[in-house]
């Protein structure tokens, strides 16, 4: 199944449990004891809401990508997420729901490169909210045809909610991506979405076995692939990112570059390789610009991309090794 020969090359991201990022500049960053921010930032985040951002400051050689976000906000913090729209020119079709969105908090301390989480609860999604963003994207897959289903399911929404949508989309004809963790990512996998991008992490909690090694990722990733989803992408942090479709495995490398968060990466790289997709880009176009995004976003704070004269100079310098995974 593909998103390549339909007419509506528009890109529907679906986030469940959007997050305001609350990113501090925190030199030497100590547990336990008084720490000083230097500079803070608070951005509209959550990883299908990163994606959006990443897209629709991407373009493709016809022009920029039209970029749909859903999911559910809180009303009382929504005010954040409605300008990264109006900035990025996101269409909004988020419901709003009584209450916050969860606030992500982000301790970089750049010069220990370390990033510390701290994730408060997000809201409560009703049973009738899920049934209404259900209908809402149903009717979006009406005039778009590639879907990104991304990040943790809230409170009130089932385990089951991304294979639900996974299911119905294809009925549709879309290209579904899942980026996702835990038992929602293991029933997605039963529905067989065409992409699916896990961490090493993830990928060894999905199969009920531990990963050693680079070796075993990528049998893990062929393991995936032959279950029946054409594509397959496990990121490797700095060591960059196995791509499995079909008989042929990818390692990319990114350069080394200077990091100020990783937060967004992992999202990044799916914004990366959707771009590469619509252009009727194939594995070796997918991983090199999926890989480029992730590195490239690693140097800033928030979901920003570098200039398109510095994404071109990263996509030349990541390095692509062909694999052959029957051989591993």
């Amino acid at each position: 199944m593909s998103a390549l020969s339909t007419p509506h090359p528009g890109v529907v991201t679906v986030t469940l449990n959007a997050a305001i990022d609350q990113t501090l500049d925190v030199p030497g960053f100590a547990a336990g004891a008084v720490n000083r921010a230097v500079a803070e930032t608070r951005t509209a985040g959550g990883k299908g809401i990163n994606v959006a951002a990443f897209l629709a400051g991407a373009s493709l050689a016809g022009g920029a990508i039209p970029v749909t976000a859903t999911g559910f906000l809180g009303e009382e913090n929504s005010a954040v997420f409605d300008t990264l729209f109006r900035r990025r020119g996101i269409r909004d079709r988020c419901l709003r729901l009584p209450g916050r969105s969860r606030v992500n908090i982000k301790l970089v301390d750049r010069e220990g490169r370390s990033v510390t989480d701290i994730n408060l609860p997000g809201l409560h999604v009703p049973a009738e909210s899920w049934r209404g963003l259900l209908t809402v994207v149903d009717d979006l897959a009406v005039t778009n045809r590639t879907f990104v289903l991304s990040g943790s399911v809230p409170a009130g929404v089932p385990d089951t909610a991304y294979a639900e949508m996974v299911t119905a989309l294809h009925r549709r004809g879309s290209f579904v991506v899942v980026d996702a963790s835990g038992p929602p990512l293991r029933h997605a996998v039963a529905a067989r979405p065409d992409m699916v991008k896990p961490n090493a992490a993830e990928l060894a909690e999905l199969l009920g076995r531990p990963l050693k090694d680079r070796a075993e990722v990528m049998r893990a990733a062929r393991e995936l692939s032959e279950s029946g989803i054409a594509l397959v992408v496990v990121s490797l942090g700095a060591e960059g990112a196995v791509f499995v479709e079909g008989g042929r495995a990818l390692l990319a490398v990114p350069p080394p570059v200077e990091v100020a968060s990783t937060v967004g990466a992992g999202d990044a790289m799916v914004a990366g390789v959707v771009a590469a997709r619509l252009e009727g880009g194939g594995l070796e176009e997918c991983a090199r610009r999926g890989t480029a995004f992730a590195a490239g976003t690693l140097s800033r704070l928030g979901p920003e991309l570098p200039p398109p004269e510095r994404l071109a100079e990263l996509m030349r310098a990541v390095r692509v090794e062909d694999a052959r995974v029957e051989e591993l």
